[in-house]
């Protein structure tokens, strides 16, 4: 469903973002996108939801290449919009219309989705999220949990086939990370393809993924099931995911692992 051939992002066209990923998502997967703060993963994020455009290299959706020119044609944009939604790490950027309501409604009414059937699918989704009683509230006066449920609703309205988030637990409390993580898995299990961006191992432990982990250079440094990858110390230390706690007790040098997502193993 979505391959990368080789792509590479820079800012400015010299502060590089993304060094060179080949990746490879099919129908149905589940996948977290790990790495340290500054590695890349949003940008990645983004170049898979159409919001930026490779510097070098080449992303495909369903084996049509999705670029600046492809998304002017009608067609080709409608059905890339439909088919993937992009949920921001900040649901602050994300949501911008009167209240809830209206945010739900948004995205199906700019798909030329008839009116009835946008509220159909409005009710449904805000029953689903558990948010009914927060349709006429404007974003400003919603929690933070509340506002991820709101971005997040706002997307599945749309009833996309692909879901990029970014950060999704970031700020969160942990009733509604648990939630979330059930959402996470239920949609899944619908056959909904999820890419997640996350440096929380936790969060990669829980719902098991495939991962595909980025350095702070900005390349794929390795592809792999979540309980390959969680146990690679070397790997995690490498590419800053988790360090290495030293300090002494008398004369005995003590060295054990430190994560802030894992429990400290010595």
């Amino acid at each position: 469903m979505i391959k990368l051939e080789r792509v590479s992002y820079a800012y400015h066209d010299k502060f590089p973002a993304v060094s060179d990923v080949s990746l490879e998502i099919n129908r149905g997967d589940k996948v977290a996108i790990i790495g340290a703060n500054g590695c890349g993963k949003s940008t990645l994020l983004q170049i898979m939801g159409g919001l930026r455009y490779p510097s070098k290299g080449r992303f495909l959706f369903g084996g049509a290449e999705v670029s600046e020119r492809s998304l002017r044609e009608k067609g080709f944009l409608k059905l890339f919009r439909k088919s993937v939604g992009y949920v921001f790490q900040d649901s602050d950027i994300q949501l911008f219309s009167p209240t809830v309501l209206d945010e739900l409604l948004y995205g199906p009414l700019q798909l030329d989705i008839g009116e009835e059937e946008a509220m159909a699918r409005t009710l449904e989704v805000m029953q689903m999220l558990n948010i009914e009683h927060l349709k006429d509230r404007p974003s400003h006066m919603l929690s933070g949990g509340e506002k991820k449920k709101v971005a997040i609703g706002s997307i599945l309205t749309m009833n996309p086939q692909v879901l990029l988030l970014d950060e999704p637990t970031n700020g969160l409390d942990p009733k509604t990370q648990s939630f979330l993580m059930e959402l996470i898995f239920t949609l899944n299990e619908a056959g909904k393809t999820l890419i997640i961006g996350t440096h929380d191992l936790s969060l990669v432990e829980e719902l098991q993924t495939n991962v595909a982990v980025l350095s702070e250079e900005h390349r794929l440094e390795r592809m792999g099931e979540a309980k390959e990858i969680l146990r690679d110390e070397d790997l995690l230390l490498k590419v800053n995911l988790i360090h290495e706690h030293i300090h002494r007790h008398d004369q005995v040098t003590h060295k054990h692992i430190h994560s802030h997502y894992l429990f400290h193993r010595h």
